[in-house]
């Protein structure tokens, strides 16, 4: 329960910090990828302070094609 509720979390922020819906950035982190590297590297990232969990999804949708900073 923890594991949905943080990337639920890592979601609607990056949506926030993206000026986007929660929807829509569900989408952006699914389309490049985002979503799944939460799902694998949830026991390391839930670790890290949130602002370094989105800049590292920023960057690995980047590296899949994203164009949000």
């Amino acid at each position: 329960m923890n594991k949905i509720r943080y990337i639920n979390l890592c979601i609607v922020e990056f949506g926030k910090r993206n000026g986007m819906p929660a929807a829509l950035a569900f989408n952006y982190l699914n389309t490049y990828k985002g979503f799944d590297f939460l799902v694998r590297n949830y026991e390391a990232e839930h670790l890290l302070p949130l602002d370094d969990t989105l800049s590292d999804l920023a960057t690995y949708c980047r590296r899949h094609g994203g164009t949000m900073a």
